[in-house]
């Protein structure tokens, strides 16, 4: 019996790296953010016009629930580039140029990720014992996501900036 090959085209994938992990757990939160957000909103829409009994918790929830999914969705942008960039003046742009205009890029996202992170835990020590009002949760929760999507931010943009350096020819 002669032996089968795969087809061309069915090249396996390359392992993932540990950030790729990292980036896809930042999406797993992100979503489940989001499916949880569509829970309580729903619930909110559901008590407040059926059995007109609006529960307090909801707002407090859903604004925790939208800054885990905007943080950890944009960490995971910077880490895939799919973050906002000016893609076709990049390509139309020599290697070394690209090479420069990308870590500019990279630096930039750093110092973002780093006030997000920075002053985020600032906020988040500082109103921790204070309650939300409608839900027995620290009033500095909503901080939580930003400080831990600010400081993804920073791992990942780091890590595209080293990548920028490491390729040959300038690719990117």
């Amino acid at each position: 019996m002669p032996e089968q090959t795969p087809p061309h085209d069915a090249v396996a994938p390359p392992p993932k790296s540990a950030l790729d992990r990292l980036s896809d757990a930042s999406i797993a939160v992100a979503v489940v953010a989001l499916l949880g957000l569509v829970v309580v909103q729903g619930w909110q829409v559901f008590a407040r016009y059926v059995i007109n009994d609006s529960p307090s918790w909801t707002e407090p929830v859903t604004i925790v629930l939208l800054a885990a999914s905007m943080s950890f969705g944009a960490a995971s942008g910077v880490h895939t580039g799919r973050h906002f960039g000016f893609f076709l003046l990049a390509e139309a742009m020599r290697p070394a140029h690209r090479r420069i205009v990308d870590t500019i890029v990279n630096l930039v996202i750093v110092a973002i990720g780093a006030v997000l992170a920075g002053w985020g835990s600032v906020l988040l020590v500082d109103g921790f014992d204070v309650r939300m009002a409608g839900a027995p949760l620290p009033q500095s929760l909503p901080y939580l996501p930003l400080v831990l999507g600010g400081a993804l931010m920073v791992v990942f943009a780091l890590a595209r900036g080293a990548g920028t350096w490491t390729k040959r020819d300038g690719a990117g």
